[in-house]
C-alpha cells in the first residue's frame, strides 16, 4: 500500500509538472459534435479516452489541468498553515504568559468555528480570487500545528540540549530553528500529511459549491460540480475527478502513517 501511495503521488506530481505538454487538447476547446462522447472503455473513440463533457471538451485534458490546480492549492495552503501554526506555537512557547494565552485563545476560537461557514462568508464578501482562496485554505488547521509546536517546544526546552544551547549564547531564533525544529520535524511532517487530504477535500467542496476555482480555470472539485447534472447520462464527467480525489487523499494518508513510523525515533 505504501508503494502504491508513493507511485500514485509521484504520478500526480509528474502530471502537474508536465500538464502543459501532455494535454492532448486545450482544456477550453469546444467540440459540440463530440458532445457527451463516452470514454474509450465504454465504446467511445480513442480520440477522447475519458470521453467529453457537455460542451465537447476533452475530459482527460481537463482532468490533467485540474490535478495541477488542485495540487497547487493544496500544497500552498498546507505550507501556509504549517508556517503560521509553527511560528505562533514557538512564540507561545518562548514568551509564555500573556502571549501564550492569546495564541491559545485564538486557536480555541479557530477550532470552535465551522471553517466551511467562515470560508463561504469570506469568499462571498471579498470574491474568490485564487490568491485569497489559497490563503483562506491555509488558515484551515493552523491551530493544530500551533498546539503541537508549542507543546513539543516546551518539552524540548525542558530537556538538556536546548538549555545547553541557550547557555552557550545561542539566540532564540537559532535555538528554535537549528535545534528544536529538527527534533520535532517528524511530528509536524506527519501532521502536514494528514491535513493535506482535508485541504483537498475542502477545496473540492468549495469548488463544487461554485465558490472555489472559477472558469476558465478548473479543479477536481470544479469538474465534479459541473458533472453532477449529467450523472445519469454521462457519469464519466465526474467519476474521473472523483476517483483522483479519493486515490490522492488515500495515498497521502498512507504516506503520512508510513512517515510517522519511519521518522519517530521512539519506535526504532
Amino acid at each position: 500500500m505504501v508503494a502504491f501511495a508513493l507511485c500514485w503521488i509521484a504520478l500526480m506530481l509528474g502530471i502537474a509538472l508536465l500538464a502543459d505538454w501532455i494535454t492532448p487538447f486545450s482544456p477550453t476547446a469546444l467540440d459540440l459534435r463530440a458532445r457527451l462522447a463516452p470514454p474509450a472503455f465504454m465504446g467511445g473513440s480513442w480520440l477522447h479516452p475519458l470521453g467529453s463533457d457537455e460542451l465537447g471538451r476533452d475530459v482527460l485534458s481537463r482532468l490533467i489541468v485540474s490535478i495541477r490546480m488542485s495540487l497547487l492549492i493544496a500544497f500552498g495552503a498546507a505550507i501556509i498553515g504549517a508556517v503560521l501554526g509553527v511560528t505562533l506555537g514557538f512564540l507561545a512557547a518562548h514568551f509564555r504568559g500573556l502571549v501564550e494565552q492569546a495564541v491559545m485563545a485564538l486557536a480555541d476560537f479557530q477550532a470552535s468555528m465551522p471553517f466551511l461557514i467562515l470560508a463561504l462568508s469570506v469568499l462571498a464578501f471579498f470574491g474568490n480570487a485564487l490568491p485569497l482562496f489559497v490563503c483562506l485554505l491555509g488558515l484551515h488547521g493552523w491551530e493544530r500545528y500551533a498546539r503541537i509546536a508549542r507543546g513539543l517546544a516546551i518539552s524540548a526546552g525542558s530537556q538538556g540540549y536546548a538549555a545547553a544551547v541557550r547557555q552557550l549564547g545561542a539566540t532564540p531564533w537559532r535555538t528554535y530553528a537549528r535545534h528544536v525544529l529538527p527534533n520535532i520535524a517528524s511530528t509536524l511532517i506527519v501532521s502536514m500529511t494528514l491535513a493535506f487530504p482535508e485541504i483537498i477535500l475542502l477545496e473540492s467542496g468549495l469548488s463544487f459549491l461554485g465558490l472555489g476555482v472559477q472558469p476558465p480555470d478548473s479543479s477536481l472539485g470544479n469538474m465534479v460540480g459541473y458533472g453532477r447534472e449529467y450523472l445519469t447520462r454521462a457519469p464519466w464527467i465526474l467519476l474521473a475527478p472523483s476517483l483522483v480525489i479519493v486515490l490522492t487523499t488515500l495515498s497521502v494518508s498512507l504516506l503520512g502513517d508510513w512517515l510517522r513510523d519511519r521518522l519517530d525515533p521512539t519506535l526504532r
